[in-house]
């Protein structure tokens, strides 16, 4: 029975749930962080994301981030490791598709629409803060290596049919594809490219087909 006696408990009881951080009903605590760091970044770049924010984004206590991640530099590793995922899988989605000189040049261009699409997630992936970290994070490293990988074993075969000018060797030829791709990506999302992607797409084709024997 309420009687006058219990009105100021339970109004002590409203102001500490209105004082109380939002609990957090989300299904998935991590990936809902790794959302919110995510916009974070696209928002406001790098320099934008702590894990306090994040929590806050997410609608969880600003503790709530260290279940999963030590620190920011753990969260950004996280944010790399799932781009170069995604990497990976559009490189060998490129694979699978069209014949030789079509899987070449479809690696660029997916490597490229990934870059633009996935801006937030590209520029954690190359960004300052996890430069030279090589060693450091197993799981990153390996993921990483695979996205190159994808890119090497396309230039492989399309040396292998005889598809490439010059006796460049194949890891050079892909790193230098890399190396192109890279900086189109990062010209146009700063603004020095002002292409739309189509466009850019075009000059990642006219490239490739400049170093192979093809039309």
């Amino acid at each position: 029975m309420l009687t006058v006696s219990t009105y100021p408990a339970m109004i002590r009881c409203v102001r500490q749930a209105k004082r109380s951080p939002k609990r957090y009903h989300h299904g998935d605590l991590r990936r809902a962080l790794l959302d919110a760091a995510v916009a974070l970044v696209a928002e406001g770049g790098v320099d934008a994301l702590n894990l306090r924010e994040a929590a806050r984004r997410a609608g969880v206590s600003h503790n709530a981030p260290y279940r999963h991640f030590a620190d920011k530099e753990a969260l950004l590793v996280a944010i790399a490791t799932e781009g170069f995922e995604r990497l990976a899988e559009a490189l060998e989605a490129a694979e699978a598709a069209g014949d030789d000189f079509e899987r070449f040049v479809g690696g660029g261009e997916a490597y490229l629409r990934f870059a633009l699409e996935h801006s937030a997630h590209y520029r954690v992936m190359f960004g300052p803060t996890l430069a030279n970290k090589i060693g450091q994070h197993p799981d990153l490293d390996l993921v990483g290596m695979r996205a190159f990988k994808g890119l090497l074993d396309q230039v492989e075969r399309a040396e292998a049919r005889g598809l490439l000018r010059g006796d460049t060797p194949p890891d050079a030829v892909a790193t230098t594809m890399w190396a192109y791709v890279h900086g189109l990506a990062m010209l146009v999302l700063d603004g020095h490219l002002p292409l739309d992607a189509d466009a850019v797409y075009a000059l990642v084709r006219t490239t490739a087909q400049s170093m192979m024997n093809a039309p």
